[in-house]
């Protein structure tokens, strides 16, 4: 299997997984745990519809109601918030209100960096690396590095963030070993946790000239240069197919060398695609 054809069976697992994967987790109702900033706090006060609501509670820790205004919310179960919210409704608006609290807590993971759509993600169960990757738009990156936050954090988590686990993944590795059946760094992912995509791809290489979609591409070893041209859409009917050329950089100096379609290209390669005179 060559590396092109690795890439396409990369995407086919992930795209399965897509569609196999179970419905969005419920969120689940919590009544034992702490409120944490940027919980949603499912609210309930009897006899009092517009009240009762959702609530989002800020990255300060902070929630504010109709009536009572804000309120610190972070570090307080939901009975001590709801007695909270209880009393002050009590001093001037209700008689023996009834305020019933819940942690409406949904499971997620964050993902930035070289995708096209960065962003949270819903965890579903049994999400994995790839799965999360194809929905936000990976490009053939040659490598994601997860970053799982040891201290409960339900916030994004940098590599450097003291109490977090880092997990780098190889993806070209990857790629080698679906041929083998194996899927041992497909990662399963856990609530909260941070996957970067460097921008940055050392196995990239530029694709100009007569090809229908020049541009910059992410390939695995020994990549062709027919397969590079195939990943930029292939030749025009104007391209010089004989007269291909890569611009390389070697010791520090710039080369031109006259390339044949099954020459390997080198991450850093520029492929020029002349055109055909008559």
């Amino acid at each position: 299997m060559n590396g092109l054809t690795r890439r396409f069976v990369v995407w086919m697992i992930a795209g399965v997984a897509l569609c196999a994967a179970a419905p969005p987790v419920r969120a689940a109702m919590q009544t034992g745990d702490l409120v944490r900033a940027q919980d949603v706090l499912n609210v309930t006060v009897a006899d009092q519809p517009s009240l009762s609501q959702k609530y989002s509670v800020g990255s300060d820790g902070r929630v504010t109601f109709p009536l009572i205004g804000t309120l610190q919310a972070a570090g307080l179960s939901p009975d001590q918030l709801a007695a909270e919210v209880r009393k002050r409704f009590a001093a001037g608006f209700f008689n023996n209100p009834q305020v019933r609290i819940e942690i409406e807590r949904v499971k997620r993971v964050f993902v930035f960096g070289g995708v096209t759509q960065p962003g949270m993600y819903p965890l579903t169960p049994s999400m994995t690396l790839m799965e999360v990757l194809a929905r936000a738009g990976y490009q053939g990156a040659s490598e994601a590095i997860i970053v799982r936050s040891k201290n409960g954090s339900t916030a994004p988590a940098l590599p450097d963030q003291e109490g977090s686990e880092v997990i780098r993944v190889n993806l070209r590795e990857f790629e080698k070993e679906l041929e083998k059946g194996q899927l041992s760094r497909n990662v399963l992912l856990a609530d909260a946790d941070t996957i970067y995509v460097p921008r940055f791809d050392p196995n990239r290489i530029y694709v100009s000239g007569q090809v229908r979609a020049p541009g910059a591409f992410s390939v695995p070893e020994k990549t062709t240069v027919y397969q590079a041209l195939a990943l930029a859409g292939g030749p025009t009917e104007k391209a010089a197919l004989g007269k291909v050329k890569i611009m390389r950089l070697v010791d520090g100096k710039q080369k031109t060398i006259n390339a044949k379609l099954e020459d390997f290209v080198r991450p850093g390669d520029t492929i020029v695609v002349p055109e055909r005179y008559f």
